[in-house]
């Protein structure tokens, strides 16, 4: 009997209140097979756990390590020249108060580390996300006038300074055959798919640029179908998640308090996205394959990230996982539904 190219999986960062054990054990009383820990989940203190001590947690809860989310460190480390004070909630409060240049060479130290914690642990995907390197200005994607003009160029300036800032962490990934996977998402370095591949270019070509594909951050015109078909080719890890756009609301608004804002994150099933569908242009692109092939796995995860202005978290997350497990974990077709026609 076919089975699925799939097994369902979860993201541990809105989950940080539990330890590692508690968030696996967590993980699989909801349905999960496999688990994303964020960095954090991986600390020991000031320092990060061994690999055997992470590799025995895993072993003992049965479920399969599909990766670490490093989104947070990866951002704290491309946006630390801007000195916005916004990367503090994600540093040891005695590296908070530090200069820009000491948070960036910490932030950079700490994700050597984990990259090579990574190699140990077998992990060869890691979900993360560039910071602000072409500055606010940039970030924003508000066509002023103003990003070019006497003695400047914001968009070349931000060029030469990501490929500068990041080519240390790059050279790491590519001597250790990882995979940096951006999530395209408002407020980094690539908000959109033609930004990601701009990187790329950039970067000429740098195989370690990959992409976590994240379909609930296509709210601002780019669908998530054009947008995932662009850069098809460097998907290695993907999210599910799901969202709505509330009608007559800005999207853009100086207003912190989620459950105001236009764009909600939701439960999987109630979204104004078609997970199904979702999937199954994961498959198209290759992203199934891809991820079994660098993994030597016989499944790829479908990791999901339930958040919610409104719901509980721990029981958003496992409706979603729920709803991957019984909706999502698609056997791939063997050939046409035209091959058996007329036989």
């Amino acid at each position: 009997m076919a089975t699925s190219c799939y097994h369902p999986s979860i993201e541990g960062a809105q989950h940080g209140a539990k330890s590692l054990a508690q968030f696996l054990d967590y993980a699989k009383a909801a349905g999960a097979t496999g688990a994303q820990p964020s960095n954090y989940m991986l600390q020991n203190g000031d320092s990060l756990k061994s690999a055997k001590e992470i590799r025995e947690t895993f072993e003992k809860a049965g479920m399969t390590l599909d990766g670490i989310s490093a989104h947070c460190p990866f951002w704290v480390h491309t946006t630390a020249w801007t000195q916005s004070p916004t990367v503090k909630p994600f540093l040891p409060k005695e590296v908070a108060n530090q200069s820009a240049s000491e948070i960036e060479a910490w932030s950079e130290a700490y994700l050597l580390k984990l990259m090579d914690l990574a190699v140990e642990l077998g992990v060869k995907v890691i979900p993360m996300f560039w910071g602000t390197a072409f500055g606010w200005e940039l970030a924003t994607g508000y066509p002023w006038g103003f990003w070019a003009g006497p003695g400047y160029d914001l968009l070349a300036e931000g060029k030469e300074r990501f490929v500068q800032k990041t080519q240390k962490l790059r050279a790491h990934a590519q001597k250790l055959g990882l995979k940096l996977c951006h999530e395209i998402h408002p407020g980094t370095a690539a908000s959109t798919a033609d930004d990601f591949l701009l990187l790329v270019d950039i970067c000429d070509g740098d195989e370690t640029l990959g992409v976590n594909a994240d379909p609930s951050h296509c709210w601002e015109g780019e669908s998530w179908e054009s947008r995932f078909l662009k850069v098809g080719s460097r998907i290695w890890a993907a999210h599910v998640k799901n969202f709505v756009i509330r009608p007559g609301f800005p999207l853009r608004t100086m207003e912190p308090h989620w459950p105001k804002r236009a764009m909600q994150f939701t439960d999987l099933p109630s979204g104004d996205l078609n997970m199904s569908r979702y999937v199954e242009l994961l498959l198209m692109v290759g992203y199934p394959s891809r991820y079994c092939q660098l993994q030597g796995t016989k499944t790829a995860p479908l990791v999901v990230e339930a958040e919610s202005a409104h719901r509980d978290l721990d029981t958003t997350s496992a409706n979603g996982i729920g709803f991957v497990r019984d909706n999502l974990l698609i056997t791939p077709a063997g050939g046409s539904f035209e091959d058996g026609m007329g036989a």
